[in-house]
């Protein structure tokens, strides 16, 4: 009675509110997505959610089925995992480079759960700051990239991980943290606290300051997210980076958090070589990282 084309197509309404964004995310006509509902709801005997509401209500029914698909297609994901790696050697190696210090805050778990069920591929990583990673991945020495700068090569694959929103720290006595938004003229006259980065490689200074031709009064550099923090909380300077790096001290009030200008929103990628983005200890690693950051990372959005 109950298809798992169903459980799929409830899933993906929930997930987009609409009817015409599900038919578009599963390629059907609304003719046939409208055919399908009514089928299932027919077999059913009940009404699994209501119409002309944005976005959709299910019923005790649609919950019911809704809760039956989060059980069951992890196990499927599971079984499918296990089926392929009957056929594939799940030996591997995954050396791979961060452009960005602060997604170690969500890489670490994601590699420990990944770890639990790819035990036999070999992780290794370093930082991607002291050289240009992209085309170390290209010529073989490294295996996947985290970051946010895509560049038009054929022969890598970007992996789209999500969106993330780049806020601007300031001090809570700061002039600047009694601003509704920050323009790049407000930068002008404080100073900027970075990772060790060439400052071209900046978020903030390639699609804020840079492109309004602002340069901040003084430069400092700090080696993590924490040094960083605690530098701009006493008053050291102001510092960006990502929403959900600093929602937690923006929480406990030990620094203020401000948009940059509209906001402004960057996303996470995790590059590969385009030859090898069929290998599923690689599609795993991506799946395994979207699930963690969405269930544990502040802000961020699907990519």
């Amino acid at each position: 009675m109950i298809e798992i084309k169903h459980l799929r197509t409830l899933t993906v309404l929930r997930d987009t509110g609409s009817l015409t964004a599900t038919a578009t995310t599963l390629c059907l006509t609304q003719s046939a997505l409208s055919h399908q509902l009514k089928d299932l709801e027919q077999r059913l005997g009940s009404q699994l959610f209501l119409r002309k509401t944005r976005p959709v209500k299910f019923t005790a029914e649609g919950d019911i089925l809704l809760r039956l698909a989060d059980d069951l297609f992890p196990r499927l994901a599971q079984a499918e995992h296990e089926l392929a790696s009957l056929k594939e050697d799940t030996n591997g190696r995954l050396h791979m480079a961060i452009e960005c210090h602060s997604c170690f805050q969500w890489l670490m778990p994601a590699l420990k759960e990944y770890q639990h069920h790819w035990p036999n591929v070999t992780l290794d990583f370093s930082s991607g700051f002291g050289f240009e990673p992209l085309p170390a991945l290209g010529a073989g020495e490294l295996d996947l990239v985290i970051t946010s700068d895509i560049q038009a090569r054929s022969d890598i694959h970007f992996e789209p991980l999500f969106d993330f929103e780049m806020r601007l720290i300031v001090a809570p006595q700061s002039p600047l943290a009694s601003k509704d938004i920050i323009s790049p003229e407000d930068l002008a006259q404080e100073t900027m606290l970075s990772y060790p980065v060439q400052r071209n490689r900046l978020d903030v200074v390639k699609h804020f300051m840079q492109p309004a031709g602002v340069e901040p009064a003084n430069w400092k550099q700090a080696d993590n997210t924490l040094m960083l923090i605690q530098m701009v909380s006493a008053g050291l300077g102001v510092a960006a980076l990502p929403n959900w790096a600093v929602f937690d001290f923006a929480r406990q009030g030990l620094i203020v958090s401000k948009p940059l200008g509209d906001g402004l929103w960057r996303r996470l990628f995790a590059a590969i070589r385009a030859q090898e983005r069929e290998r599923h200890y690689l599609s795993a690693f991506f799946a395994t990282a979207k699930q963690q950051c969405q269930t544990h990372l502040e802000g961020i959005k699907a990519a």
